[in-house]
C-alpha cells in the first residue's frame, strides 16, 4: 500500500465558467472532501484563483496533475511532498507553455539528474547554452509566466504551515 503525503493545489488562473468543471475533475481525483474558496484573481480580468490542500496516496499529485491537464486558459501548479521511499514532486502548467515536472527535495527546491547536467555541459558548449538548457531543467519559463498569477493581493487566504518536531 502507497504511503499517504501531503500537497497543494493552486489554481492561479481560471474563468468563472471553468471554475466548477475544476472542481469536479479534482474532486474526482481527491474526493468530495476538497472544498474550493474562490477568489478574484488581480492579475487578469474576471479572472479567479483558490488554493486547496490536499491529503492521499503517493501519486495523487500527478493524477490531479493530469486531470487538469490540457484545458485552455487555466494555470494551476500541483505540489506533492516527499513522503516515505518518494521524493516530492512539482507539476506547473500554462495555457501557452503546457506542463512542466520536476522532482523536489523537502524543501521544494528543484532536483536536477546529474545526467542531465552533464548532458547541458557536454551539448551545451557556450555558457548560453548551458544557461538554456539549466533554465528548462528549473522551470524557468513556467516560474515567469506564473509569478505575477502566484501573487493573488489582498484578501487571500493565509496557508499556516504545520508545526514540525
Amino acid at each position: 500500500m502507497a504511503a499517504i503525503t501531503r500537497g497543494v493545489l493552486f489554481v492561479h488562473s481560471a474563468s468563472r465558467a471553468m471554475c466548477p468543471h475544476v472542481e469536479w475533475a479534482a474532486q474526482s481525483v481527491l474526493g468530495s472532501r476538497a472544498t474550493f474558496d474562490w477568489i478574484d484573481q488581480p492579475a487578469g480580468t474576471s479572472l479567479y484563483r483558490t488554493e486547496v490542500a490536499w491529503q492521499g496516496h503517493q501519486g495523487t499529485g500527478a493524477r490531479l496533475a493530469s486531470a487538469l491537464r490540457g484545458w485552455e486558459h487555466l494555470r494551476y501548479e500541483v505540489t506533492e511532498d516527499p513522503s516515505f521511499g518518494c521524493d516530492g514532486a512539482r507539476w506547473s502548467h500554462t495555457p501557452s507553455l503546457g506542463i512542466f515536472h520536476a522532482v523536489t527535495d523537502v524543501h521544494g527546491n528543484i532536483l536536477v539528474p546529474e545526467d542531465r547536467i552533464r548532458a547541458a555541459i557536454e551539448d551545451g558548449g557556450s555558457i548560453t547554452e548551458v544557461k538554456r538548457a539549466m533554465d528548462l531543467a528549473l522551470g524557468t519559463a513556467w516560474d515567469d509566466e506564473l509569478e505575477p498569477f502566484r501573487y493573488a493581493g489582498q484578501g487571500a487566504p493565509v496557508r499556516w504551515l504545520h508545526r514540525v518536531g
